[in-house]
């Protein structure tokens, strides 16, 4: 495989093509990214870089400097239009790129309001990319009117930031409770308490009837007949895989680019990695929106177009940080019947069992709960939930038992 082209420049791109000269692969490489930058970290943009704390610079994967002297042709500022299957070829435009090897790292795309309820009218942000940020950062300003739509991580990491900045802030969650797609109701109601204890409107089972202004944003209805006056709202109701390229190429979908579990999609000469990728998990398939999960799946695809024969099997964990609150999540908790809890407070931590089978762990302000936690999941161990809920008991021993 001599040349190989990357569709997308984010985390997963980013780190495939990496991957790929450390390998020691000397073709060409072209990386293909919509955005006018270079590849970036999206976390630190509804956190650190909003509240002013991080510059742009330090936004960046890796100097752009990296790419030249790696002989990888970064492009930015492209849009991959179609791909030609047969002959290998990806039309940027009036522009042709052939590849030997193609993978898709086209992420995902943030699930929009409609434009009948007023999802178009300015001062409505989604938060996805540096674009984003930078348009909604000038209205976070004291005492200004936000409403956050929908209650995930997503949402409560900006409505975070928003308190932070003394703004008065309204979250609504239309699900019985926040967080209720992907945790216990233990860490909703921990998030729950935290927020209100910074002046956030927690409002579960509200939805949004329609945002009113003429061109610009003023105000909203909700599902309970409340009007709000606004002056921003942030839309976090999570996202979709982008597959439209896939699609018009006839690759096969199923909740993302499908692939096998060594990241290669029905097109032998085609791979996917990141959020935009389906693939084989325990008895079923799973579609991952992490960090990590673009890292570790692009330098192995990458690994695999080399010729390698790496199954990916992943190690969730995921990570969100709100006010002085840092929770840290290893595995994942579907399917759970069991919870015990560690700690109480500030710090506290929820361990998800199915029977005696440890699934996961959400860790509040407990590093250590999570980094053992974590260990015993990557390890295929399952502690005793008695020694997990006796606060004084030492976890390290379970490591080694």
């Amino acid at each position: 495989m001599r040349d190989i082209v990357v569709i997308g420049a984010g985390q997963a791109g980013a780190s495939l093509v990496a991957r790929l000269r450390s390998l020691g692969h000397d073709g060409s490489i072209t990386l293909i990214g919509e955005e006018p930058v270079a590849p970036y970290q999206r976390p630190p943009l509804s956190k650190k870089y909003l509240l002013g704390e991080m510059a742009l610079e330090r936004l960046y994967l890796r100097p752009e400097s990296f790419y030249s002297e790696n002989g990888i042709e970064l492009l930015t500022s492209c849009t991959a239009v179609s791909i030609d299957r047969a002959r290998r070829q990806v039309s940027i435009g009036d522009r042709t790129v052939s590849y030997d090897g193609l993978a898709l790292c086209t992420g995902a795309v943030p699930r929009a309001l409609p434009a009948s309820i007023g999802g178009l009218l300015a001062g409505v942000h989604t938060v996805r990319a540096l674009a984003d940020v930078d348009a909604m950062a000038p209205a976070f300003i004291k005492d200004a009117r936000a409403l956050i739509v929908g209650g995930g991580y997503i949402g409560l990491e900006a409505a975070a930031v928003a308190a932070s900045r003394g703004m008065k802030v309204t979250l609504i969650e239309a699900a019985e409770r926040i967080l209720q797609r992907v945790a216990a109701p233990e860490t909703s109601d921990y998030f729950r308490a935290l927020h209100s204890r910074h002046g956030v409107d927690i409002r579960e089972r509200v939805s949004l009837r329609c945002l009113t202004g003429g061109e610009c944003l003023t105000g909203a209805v909700l599902s309970d007949g409340t009007e709000l006056a606004l002056d921003v709202a942030i839309v976090g109701i999570g996202i979709t895989p982008a597959t439209e390229l896939a699609e018009a190429a006839g690759l096969e979908i199923e909740n993302g680019i499908r692939t096998d579990i060594r990241g290669r999609t029905s097109d032998p000469s085609i791979w996917a990695a990141g959020d935009c990728a389906s693939f084989p998990y325990r008895d079923g398939r799973i579609r991952l929106e992490s960090v990590q999960n673009a890292i570790d799946q692009g330098e192995c695809v990458a690994a695999n177009m080399l010729g390698g024969a790496q199954d990916y099997v992943p190690h969730p964990w995921f990570w969100s940080d709100q006010y002085d609150c840092k929770l840290q999540i290893a595995g994942l908790g579907t399917g759970y019947n069991r919870l015990i809890t560690r700690g109480n407070g500030d710090r506290v931590s929820f361990w998800y069992f199915a029977g005696d089978t440890l699934l996961a762990v959400d860790s509040m302000n407990d590093a250590r709960a999570y980094m053992i936690g974590k260990r015993l999941l990557e390890m295929g161990k399952s502690p005793d939930p008695t020694v997990i809920a006796d606060a004084n008991a030492d976890l390290k021993p379970l490591l080694r038992a």
